[in-house]
């Protein structure tokens, strides 16, 4: 078996996330450890009984924590666990990064505390947002949009695509879509922005400055970029994680990369929420497929996987 490890990324995230898993020590030290370099209290941003979830900048951190400290426990307890190669949604390429050794864990959280911010000013700068389209026909979609403000901002899936910009052309845009009945569903996402647009761009501009001060190492095992479709190497990282911002995400054509050279037959989605793995089964129907979210789905997954220890 080869495994494709797949990463949440921004929208995965609800308050409580990650809390049950607490009770492990190195999962508590990895809370710890993201708390220490970024400065924030990550424990109280999970529990985010005041909104915290709610801001970008708190989000960013905060998630990554929470797939990174489930992957090292993995990886201590299934440490024959036969990963192939990694896929992450967008922030999610930072959980695999961190777990794939590319950055030290200090570095990883203090350039994501930083991401966040900068992302946060740009989504307060201009009410912006993202809208899902469930089968669009490509085309027509691409007609609509090719006057307008709003663009393409993920490629998802076969089945799915995520267009972004400001609120009002956005909703223009929503609204000729379902005219021109370019999707059989749209629905307006839950998001602080119109991530992976040129809206971003103020927040590319500090991160490829904000980069340069970061030592990365070659992945060890492919991390594909959802920038690229080609795996990152530390010659590369810097300038495709600037570009990232504001480029649309390619989540689908990355799966395919790792199921066509990587040989991948199962994905295991490490992070809240399965729709990454809805995803994977949109791509190929033939993958095997499994998620972690709590602790229960941890320790369900270990006792079913002894052949790994």
């Amino acid at each position: 078996m080869k495994i494709g490890i797949l990463f949440s990324g921004q929208g995965a995230h609800k308050p409580g996330m990650g809390l049950d898993l607490l009770v492990d020590p190195l999962f508590a030290q990895t809370v710890a450890e993201a708390s220490a370099a970024t400065g924030l209290d990550i424990t109280t941003i999970l529990r985010s009984e005041h909104g915290e979830l709610d801001q970008t900048a708190n989000v960013q951190p905060a998630l990554v924590t929470v797939s990174y400290g489930l992957y090292r426990m993995l990886r201590r307890d299934l440490p024959k666990l036969p990963v192939a190669g990694m896929v992450g949604l967008s922030l999610g390429e930072y959980a695999a990064l961190l777990a794939d050794k590319a950055v030290s864990a200090a570095d990883g959280f203090k350039l994501l505390a930083d991401r966040g911010r900068y992302m946060q000013t740009d989504a307060d700068a201009q009410a912006s947002g993202l809208a899902a389209l469930v089968d669009p026909q490509e085309k027509v979609v691409n007609q609509v949009l090719a006057t307008s403000a709003v663009q393409v901002a993920n490629y998802n899936s076969p089945h799915q695509l995520v267009i972004g910009g400001p609120v009002a052309e956005l909703k223009t845009a929503v609204s000729q879509l379902k005219t021109a009945k370019a999707a059989k569903k749209i629905v307006i996402l839950r998001v602080s922005g119109a991530f992976h647009t040129p809206l971003f761009n103020n927040a590319r501009q500090k991160m490829h400055d904000r980069l340069a001060t970061v030592t990365f190492a070659t992945p060890q095992v492919p991390v594909i970029s959802n920038t690229t479709v080609y795996p990152f190497t530390a010659d590369n990282l810097s300038e495709i994680l600037e570009r990232q911002l504001a480029v649309p995400t390619h989540f689908g054509e990355d799966l395919q990369y790792l199921i066509d050279h990587e040989k991948i037959d199962q994905t295991l989605e490490i992070g809240p929420g399965k729709a990454l793995s809805h995803f994977a089964r949109q791509v190929d129907r033939n993958l095997q497929r499994a998620n972690i979210a709590t602790m229960t789905d941890y320790e369900n997954y270990v006792k079913e996987h002894q052949e790994w220890i």
